[in-house]
């Protein structure tokens, strides 16, 4: 009987399912032209110009997200991010507004319509008068998250891998500027200046213009492998959403309002997780919205699966916490909290 139930809701999402990945993956497609762009055009004219100024191209970065520009920022994956590498960028595509409010929107609306969505059709009655106890009901709701969440990991993936075959090779494109009469010409190449004098260049520009090509090299490399580790992080946050949301569908009876109540609450952490990035009196407020616990970006350039809590100690290690311990334990509690509660409630009758 369970497997029939999880076959009826594979049924009844399967629509949704399809369309939320195919947006997941050519969201990725997209952003992987967004970067080509990005670094084959814009990022060497600024590199040219941060050179012609005597400021590295950190300085220029500095100096166009002050302000106002911080929020931006901030969005993007804060001063981890050298927007200068491919990969870098490419991160981006995971923490990126769209991509998260389609990773919450996918796990409330399913979520909130489990339980509540079934009483507020009437149609809770007739499922329970099957030989099905309550407790098979969320087991086949959790069933159905173990098969639609790695669907929507595995579409996020394939978006990177078709992206990174469209973009590779990047070609930048070298912006030249004209000087004055009896002035050096500049070329600008790579993300340095060099001059360009009438005589031979010596060995020493040679060497820091090889050094500088192999530096470039390694910032446009594009490694599609590495974006796998951060599934589990995608995973765990809708899991996490999920599980919350189905705690309060198990307790309420009318979809709508338990949607509204899951978006406020999942609104709530996202702004506050985003405000305390930008604010230090917000700061200590973090660790406790389950966003803290997804940093993607962390685990594409090479970092480890912990957070340390810093908030909590004035900007030094308090403790270790594994990211995906955090947020499955969240959609697990949140999923047992949904048992207990809808295996000792009274269902009301169909208005």
């Amino acid at each position: 009987m369970t497997l029939t139930l999880i076959g009826k809701l594979l049924r009844d999402v399967r629509l949704a399912l399809i369309a939320v990945a195919l947006l997941l993956g050519a969201f990725q497609c997209l952003w992987a032209k967004i970067t080509e762009r990005i670094l084959s055009r814009l990022a060497p004219f600024f590199n040219a110009l941060a050179g012609m100024a005597g400021l590295a191209p950190r300085d220029v970065e500095s100096a166009v997200f002050e302000g106002p520009g911080k929020v931006f920022r901030t969005i993007i994956g804060g001063d981890s991010v050298q927007l200068e590498g491919a990969m870098d960028l490419l991160s981006i595509g995971y923490v990126h507004p769209l991509m998260q409010t389609v990773f919450c929107i996918w796990a409330v609306g399913r979520a909130a319509g489990a339980i509540a969505g079934e009483i507020d059709r009437g149609t809770m009655e007739l499922l329970l008068a099957q030989p099905l106890a309550r407790s098979r009901l969320i087991l086949a709701h959790f069933c159905l998250d173990l098969i639609a969440i790695p669907i929507l990991c595995l579409s996020l993936w394939a978006g990177n891998w078709v992206g990174a075959w469209l973009i590779t090779p990047i070609k930048v494109e070298q912006p030249t500027f004209k000087q004055p009469l009896g002035k050096p010409a500049y070329l600008i190449d790579v993300g340095i200046i060099r001059l360009r004098l009438e005589t031979p260049a010596d060995r020493g520009i040679k060497r820091v213009a090889e050094s500088s090509e192999r530096r470039l090299e390694k910032q446009l490399r594009i490694e599609p492998m590495r974006f796998g580790r951060a599934l589990v992080l995608v995973a765990g946050l809708m899991f996490a959403i999920s599980g919350y949301t189905m705690w309060l569908s198990a307790a309420g009876r009318s979809r709508w309002r338990v949607l509204g109540i899951a978006v406020f609450i999942t609104l709530i952490q996202f702004l506050v997780n985003l405000l305390g990035q930008m604010w230090d009196t917000a700061e200590p407020l973090r660790p406790l919205t389950v966003f803290y616990y997804y940093q993607p970006q962390q685990l594409i350039l090479g970092g480890d699966w912990n957070v340390t809590q810093r908030e909590w100690n004035r900007g030094e290690p308090l403790l270790r916490l594994p990211m995906p311990v955090v947020l499955f334990g969240v959609g697990l509690i949140g999923h047992a909290m949904a048992l207990w509660t809808l295996t000792r409630r009274d269902l009301p009758a169909p208005l």
